[in-house]
């Protein structure tokens, strides 16, 4: 039996041992599954710099091979082949693994069931099915810290064209019609500003993390500058749930920071967001001001919003088993509430708070199966960062581990306000967040073998020092 070991406190947490139990209990995830061949995962990343950057956009003759498509069937095929022919499972056995089965199980279970059968079948296929695909493909193949820390780079740089763009438009006065508000990035996540905003929120506490452990001064710098184009570009996008999203980020790493060594960095981060309160536009803060008095909003927008909430409550409770059906949300609310409700044409558009549109397309039962893995994502990420605070060895695992947890927390405040329910935002994060536990397994065990052997037979139980 292999025992934990002290390793002494060099930064801002207490002394802790370097398990690979939660609290001296049972293994809870399985060996980390590295795969022998690197063509998935970058197949994998190939296909995220295409769903994030879209460079068929800006050059329309690459439309007709749909590559994204392409790559990510080549990323999941080549990870099969891979796992087969080595003889290793092609699932790891975890409780978000297989909460995410069950999950997949009942929205079939309701296609039955569903307004629109045949839509139900199509939109699992091409919108659910795909993403679902993504995350269990992402939570197999980023299993190592190098991937890990590969795929926060990646990320972060990708918000570069999405940021300038953001910034670009606002100067240039590149508006959606009729209104003061940007247009987003051109691509499948990006294309409105609600949407640009709720990604770069998410991607923000990676960039974070990126920087608090760089050391290069120049690279810092560098990283600096994203950070602040990233908060920007939210602030750009006039979006209110992004603004909630972004003050979430910013409320949880100030009062983390204040605990540790970069309490420095908050007293600065707080001077900056001071000074440039001053400098926003007026339209801005009248914006903001809807979300709390929703019937002083000019645009109707705020009003909208509330009575299709309300009219989701009235479909979950007439339909609080197995719901409307995968993708018909919008139906049903025009069913309940009539189209168009407003001047803007809200005719055939879902409502825009994600638990409401899992709990009147898939029940009660969907909802809870879907806050069931989210959660489970949460505690897979707070483990790690639990587990890695304090060792000097996983310290970068540690800030990778924080930023994944706070972009879960941040995604939990956007969701209140986003329609997006299948898309992409939610399982990219809480993919990484199962693979940074297999990524911490891996650096664990090697940080184990490295240490001397403790000098008593005995197990060893260390309890964390109170301040």
């Amino acid at each position: 039996m292999r025992m934990p070991h002290p390793v002494d406190s060099e930064w801002w947490q207490p002394e802790v041992a370097v398990d690979r139990s939660d609290r001296g209990g049972a293994p809870t995830v399985a060996e980390p599954q590295v795969s022998d061949s690197p063509i998935p995962y970058w197949a994998m990343m190939t296909f995220l710099f295409l769903l994030f950057i879209a460079p068929q956009t800006f050059f329309p003759a690459l439309v007709p091979f749909r590559i994204a498509l392409l790559t990510a069937v080549l990323a999941m095929t080549t990870y099969v082949f891979d796992k087969v022919a080595s003889g290793k499972p092609v699932m790891m056995r975890t409780r978000e693994m297989g909460i995410a089965a069950c999950l997949i199980a009942w929205t079939i279970v309701t296609v039955p069931f569903s307004l629109r059968p045949g839509e139900s079948i199509a939109f699992l296929l091409e919108t659910y099915g795909k993403t679902l695909a993504v995350f269990w493909l992402l939570s197999h193949t980023v299993n190592t810290l190098t991937r890990l820390r590969q795929v926060a780079w990646a990320v972060t740089l990708m918000t570069l064209p999405m940021t300038t763009t953001a910034v670009d438009n606002f100067i240039s006065g590149t508006f959606i019609p009729g209104s003061d508000r940007i247009i987003g990035y051109e691509a499948p996540m990006t294309g409105n500003p609600n949407g640009l905003a709720v990604v770069l929120n998410l991607i923000l506490p990676l960039s974070v993390a990126l920087f608090l452990v760089t050391r290069r001064p120049v690279v810092r710098a560098g990283l600096l500058m994203i950070l602040f184009l990233e908060v920007m570009a939210v602030i750009l996008t006039f979006s209110r749930g992004g603004f909630l999203t972004l003050a979430t980020t910013g409320i949880l790493y100030l009062w983390r920071f204040h605990k540790r060594q970069e309490g420095r960095w908050a007293v600065v981060a707080l001077v900056v967001a001071l000074i440039c309160i001053p400098l926003l536009p007026a339209s801005y803060f009248d914006r903001l001001s809807t979300i709390t008095d929703k019937d002083s909003d000019p645009t109707g927008s705020a009003q909208a919003r509330w009575r299709d909430m309300v009219a989701a409550a009235y479909v979950v409770v007439q339909n609080p088993i197995v719901g409307v059906g995968l993708g018909m949300n919008a139906w049903a609310l025009d069913e309940e509430r009539g189209p168009a409700l407003d001047v803007s044409g809200r005719n055939g558009l879902g409502v825009h708070n994600l638990y409401l549109v899992y709990a009147a397309e898939l029940g009660i039962p969907g909802l809870v199966l879907f806050v069931m893995l989210f959660v489970g994502c949460m505690k897979s990420a707070m483990s790690v960062e639990t587990r890695s605070a304090g060792v000097p060895a996983l310290r970068e695992l540690f800030y990778l581990a924080e930023g994944i947890r706070i972009s879960l927390i941040a995604f939990a405040v956007s969701a209140l306000f986003d329609s997006n329910a299948y898309d992409f935002y939610c399982y990219y994060f809480a993919g990484l967040a199962i693979a940074v536990k297999a990524a911490y397994e891996a650096e664990s065990s090697n940080t184990l073998d490295h240490q001397p052997s403790p000098q008593k037979p005995q197990e060893l139980v260390y309890a964390t020092k109170q301040g």
